[in-house]
């Protein structure tokens, strides 16, 4: 024991935007755990060396990862789950019995929970985004049954390789291309989030019954949502599928269940 409390900790670049620490923070507080969450900036070439100091500090019970260190982050510890096969990112580091550092992935759990009770079998999906994000995506849609799907993506050759790989149907476009309609739209980038350039989808081809997910939580209220909201179709917020994976991330960590029975404060506290 060295005297200070046990932690747990979200790092990415840039990081000042997450929320993570609210979130944990506020389980923590709930359930009267003696440990601490707090945030790290890492930038892309400190990953190893973060990484390296961490696995020596016996106070340190992992982290959660956001961008850009999903796909990086495989390189740097162990893969019981075989993650890098089946989703292809990681999102949540920690420290097994043995003291060895595995990553693991909760994100397409917190994506689909939201979305659990829709019937999207056979029903088409649009998703935006290539990155470690929109694999999780595509591994949770990938496992419902659903019809084409439809990614929107910068690099198209990515895009249709990650069809491929998950065994979907469907097609690769590029940003700015008309898009078909779809059940499901999904915004799995950084676009439009606070320091990201702006996210430009035109909704006019997307039918009223349309859901529109955008996983971005800084700001809230992202211009897609807004302007979905506009034309009264159904809206999924991004602290939906962050409460959802970090859920999963903190039972992890400090070994108990988060009180889930008060989402409603935490959510008012996430929006304040």
């Amino acid at each position: 024991m060295t005297g200070k409390l046990p932690y747990a900790e979200v790092i990415g670049d840039p990081i000042a935007h997450s929320k993570s620490p609210v979130i944990h923070g506020f389980w923590l507080k709930k359930l009267k755990i003696k440990a601490d969450y707090k945030m790290f900036h890492v930038k892309p070439d400190q990953l190893g060396d973060y990484i390296d100091s961490r696995r020596v500090d016996p106070d340190w019970r992992g982290c959660n990862v956001t961008i850009p260190h999903k796909l990086a982050i495989m390189d740097h510890v162990s893969d019981p789950g075989d993650i890098r096969a089946s989703i292809g990112a990681m999102n949540t580091i920690a420290r097994s019995e043995n003291g060895e550092l595995f990553g693991t992935n909760t994100d397409a759990g917190g994506f689909f929970a939201p979305i659990a009770d829709v019937p999207l079998s056979g029903q088409e999906v649009i998703v935006i985004g290539a990155g470690g994000a929109a694999q999780a995506v595509l591994f949770a849609l990938s496992r419902i049954n659903v019809g084409s799907v439809t990614i929107i993506n910068r690099n198209v050759l990515k895009a249709s390789a990650l069809l491929a790989r998950f065994g979907l149907k469907g097609q690769a476009l590029e940003h700015g291309s008309a898009l078909p309609p779809a059940r499901l739209l999904v915004n799995a980038s950084a676009l439009g989030m606070k320091g990201q350039d702006e996210l430009i989808i035109n909704l006019d081809s997307q039918p009223d019954d349309a859901i529109v997910y955008d996983l971005v939580y800084a700001p809230i209220k992202t211009k897609l949502l807004v302007a979905a909201k506009a034309r009264n179709m159904e809206t999924i917020d991004g602290l939906s599928m962050l409460i959802g994976q970090a859920a999963v991330a903190f039972e992890i960590f400090f070994g108990q269940a988060p009180p889930l029975e008060h989402d409603e404060e935490l959510r008012k506290l996430l929006l304040a």
